[in-house]
């Protein structure tokens, strides 16, 4: 069962990798648990997509306010 399920996850790491999403192996399994638990795929990737936008805006507000000082 470990073995198999392992073998999964690397394949959907590759998978990931391959489209380049930008997902760590914790990150890809608590998404496919969220999946498996009814979570709208779509609705998780646009989640997931703001979540990183946000953070972006936030890694230049704080570069510039440390910067401009």
């Amino acid at each position: 069962p470990y073995h198999k399920n392992h073998e999964y996850y690397e394949i959907l790491l590759e998978i990931s990798r391959i489209l380049n999403t930008g997902l760590d192996m914790e990150t890809l399994s608590i998404c496919v648990r969220l999946c498996e638990q009814g979570i709208n795929p779509e609705a998780l990737s646009s989640v997931i997509k703001e979540l990183r936008k946000a953070t972006e805006a936030l890694k230049v507000e704080i570069h510039m306010f440390t910067h401009s000082e």
